[in-house]
């Protein structure tokens, strides 16, 4: 899932001004991370209107990153969002953009920060799991990333400044070379650590759109 955190509300407001503002939610990443599920909204609702700032009317997409659920779903609020200067979205990055496409009047503003693709620990817990670089290298570490876990992206061992099996830039993450080493020492297959890996292709990542074909007889 895609985590994120919601902004400061003074951060928010900068960015409202006066309004009028549409709140819109996604009942997906954002419901589970208290960021921009209906309850998050309906308090954003009543948060802008004790600072007297009209709120023309609210949605949570399903999801906000649906391009053409989200056109059938905002028809309905359709005179609403022509009365909001201001839309605010409470979802991820995609989602914003995608709202941004249908919204092409009121200026779209975000009340999320977008922090990375995760994993639901515990609830109401999340850790960092993907930074969707677009070259897979989990296969060589006993399925661990250490370019999205470790906050240097060390690719051929630890840094150095471990501690008792904790990172050095943070005492309460757990080193992901320490993971690695434990793992592949438990399956007798620390010789994979010999191998030195090149240097990520970071050109990988900067791929923005993929279009698959079903038709499999059009396929090498």
């Amino acid at each position: 899932m895609i985590v994120t955190r919601q902004k400061s509300f003074e951060d928010i407001l900068k960015q409202v001004d006066k309004g009028p503002a549409f709140l819109i939610g996604c009942s997906e990443c954002a419901t589970l991370c208290h960021t921009g599920g209906e309850e998050e909204i309906i308090q954003m609702k009543m948060n802008l209107e004790q600072k007297k700032i009209i709120v023309t009317g609210w949605i949570v997409l399903d999801p906000a990153c649906h391009l053409q659920n989200n056109k059938r779903l905002l028809k309905t609020h359709h005179d609403e969002l022509l009365q909001a200067k201001k839309i605010i979205v409470f979802a991820c990055g995609n989602g914003i953009q995608t709202v941004r496409e249908l919204a092409q009047d009121a200026d779209v503003i975000t009340g999320t920060e977008t922090l990375f693709l995760g994993e639901i620990k515990h609830t109401n817990e999340f850790e960092k799991r993907c930074i969707q670089c677009g070259e897979c290298v989990v296969d060589n570490y006993s399925g661990l990333c250490p370019v999205s876990r470790c906050p240097k992206s060390m690719l051929n061992g630890p840094c150095g400044g471990a501690k008792n099996g904790c990172c050095e830039v943070d005492e309460e993450l757990e080193c992901i070379w320490d993971l690695v080493y434990k793992q592949l020492k438990s399956k007798g297959r620390l010789a994979q650590l010999k191998t030195i890996q090149k240097p990520k292709d970071w050109q990988k990542a900067t791929q923005t759109r993929r279009i698959v074909n079903h038709d499999r007889s059009q396929q090498p």
